[in-house]
């Protein structure tokens, strides 16, 4: 059956994003470069419209959406005040940065095999975030 695959993806689509745009969003007043500071805002803005179309989707499912695995933000949330702590550089936000997106590709890509029976559109979409996730990986590679 299509439906409860088609709403299982987009809800780890919605708790992907979700934990993204918290992550990028604790980092932010850390980056010191402009461009970089540029294309970790242009990426939270992605992934922010990219959520109003899971939602969108997810309303028309009578479904909410999903909020990050408790255990995976906490660990996220030392991770990232551990290292910058130790080293706020740059480097360091791009290398939290990678390992997120990094993190996110490889569920993103697990989920899509394991719901192989949702619909087009949650398809594309969960494609969608990957790409974006690529893309800010490849960007950031720059400051590692």
């Amino acid at each position: 059956m299509v439906e409860p695959d088609t709403i299982k993806l987009l809800r780890e689509c919605d708790a992907g994003i979700r934990m993204g745009v918290k992550s990028i969003r604790d980092v932010l007043d850390d980056v010191k470069d402009g461009r970089m500071k540029e294309m970790l805002e242009k990426c939270k803005d992605r992934h922010e419209v990219l959520q109003g179309e899971i939602n969108k989707l997810l309303l028309e499912y009578h479904d909410e959406g999903k909020e990050p695995n408790v255990m995976a933000q906490g660990m996220s949330w030392i991770k990232t005040n551990v290292k910058l702590a130790m080293d706020d550089s740059d480097a360091t936000i791009a290398e939290l940065m990678t390992d997120g997106c990094d993190m996110g590709i490889k569920s993103l890509s697990r989920y899509l095999n394991e719901y192989e029976a949702a619909d087009d559109k949650a398809k594309k979409i969960a494609k969608k975030l990957i790409d974006l996730e690529n893309d800010l990986c490849s960007g950031l590679r720059e400051y590692l």
